[in-house]
């Protein structure tokens, strides 16, 4: 392995610090220094986020929302508000932009930027860092960790030390005294079952791993043993990738109560399609398949996929073809506990071409409209505007 390679690379993780909440706690004023859960409402509702005021009472993401309410009885509990999230995001990965063309995210709040070579334009990996930091505290008011060290598995768990609000850097000659005390679960790829593996060969730290050769490690994990040597060394050559394909683009949601009415099914079903053909305008793609994704009350997941006619970004285009694949499910005969719509196959706008006899005036209206609507909702979020159908 090229090791000299490895450490001169410079990569920098940036990680927000609770999005979900401190997204609401910077729009509402009321709600700072305040505990804040973000999650879904009812018996079994699921905490997506929470504050750091909350979590100094032990609640967690993913925990259920009755037992985040035991720990934490005076938690303010808020829906979850995901295209603001996104809103945010866009924000947020613009200012990752002015830093580093080489960007991979990894979800709607964090991402790897490769800095190596930047020194002389935009200064040392440090002081990147803490300017990216500072821009996203100046223009969004929201608190951003970050991590440096030379490769992305190192810079990732610096950003997990450095939590919350904090910088962390490692360099070369600072790993082993960095990662040597760290739980053995630190490690990507150890698991619930793999901890316990090794914690009964007396492993409990990355340091203790290093006891263990790579053929016994192949041994015990397969394939990925190998893998955990490498990591328990520091060792990671992945390159920082840059994605700019979006394979798929979904929406769905989970009901505070089983649903059985299919008239109101329908109204979900129409407001999740919008919501997908607005984030398909926003990234100038359009879907040549739908599908339609339910769980029923006993958690059994059910999906129905269909090609569109012609490629589109347009909920009159989809919205029929949701419906047909949501009829082709036992909607109104079980109870629906989670209802999602996907496109998928996703095609870049310009390279699909009007048909000869496609009306291109009804098209251009079309499609003003819809932005239109992009707009206002961009502007006042999803109230701001809405089909008749979908007025309470």
């Amino acid at each position: 392995m090229n090791k000299k390679a490895q450490a001169i690379r410079q990569i920098i993780h940036v990680d927000m610090d609770a999005f979900y909440a401190s997204v609401e706690q910077q729009d509402n004023p009321i709600l700072r220094n305040q505990p804040v859960i973000v999650g879904g409402c009812g018996d079994r509702g699921v905490v997506c986020a929470c504050s750091y005021e909350t979590r100094a009472f032990g609640v967690k993401s993913a925990m259920s929302l009755a037992k985040a309410l035991q720990l934490c009885p005076k938690a303010i509990v808020l829906p979850v508000r995901m295209e603001r999230y996104r809103a945010v995001s866009r924000e947020i990965f613009a200012i990752f932009d002015k830093f580093s063309d080489r960007v991979e995210p990894l979800s709607i709040d964090e991402a790897f930027l490769d800095v190596t070579g930047c020194d002389r334009l935009l200064g040392g990996p440090l002081e990147i860092a803490r300017n990216i930091r500072k821009n996203i505290r100046n223009e969004l008011g929201l608190p951003a960790s970050a991590g440096i060290a030379p490769n992305k598995y190192l810079a990732k768990l610096a950003s997990q030390a450095a939590k919350p609000d904090g910088l962390k850097m490692v360099l070369s000659e600072e790993v082993d005294d960095f990662i040597l005390p760290l739980p053995i679960d630190a490690l990507w790829g150890v698991g619930k079952k793999g901890k316990i593996q090794l914690n009964a060969l007396g492993i409990n730290t990355i340091g203790d791993l290093r006891r263990l050769r790579s053929e016994q490690l192949i041994r015990l994990f397969g394939v990925n043993g190998k893998r955990l040597y490498e990591l328990a060394w520091g060792i990671d050559e992945r390159p920082v990738v840059v994605e700019n394909t979006v394979k798929s683009i979904g929406q769905e949601e989970t009901f505070p109560a089983d649903l059985f009415n299919v008239d109101t099914l329908q109204m979900h079903l129409l407001r999740l399609t919008e919501k997908v053909a607005s984030r398909l305008r926003k990234n100038a793609v359009l879907a040549e398949t739908l599908t339609v994704k339910v769980k029923y009350s006993d958690f059994q997941q059910v999906t129905r996929s269909k090609t569109i006619e012609k490629p589109s970004d347009s909920v009159p285009d989809m919205y029929p073809v949701a419906k047909g694949l949501f009829f082709k499910t036992e909607a109104g005969r079980r109870g629906i506990r989670l209802l999602g719509v996907i496109a998928g196959n996703l095609v870049p706008c310009e390279t699909v071409q009007m048909t000869l006899f496609e009306d291109s005036q009804e098209k251009c209206k079309r499609k003003a409209l819809d932005e239109a609507v992009d707009r206002i909702r961009d502007k006042y979020g999803d109230p701001g505007i809405k089909r008749g159908s979908l007025v309470d």
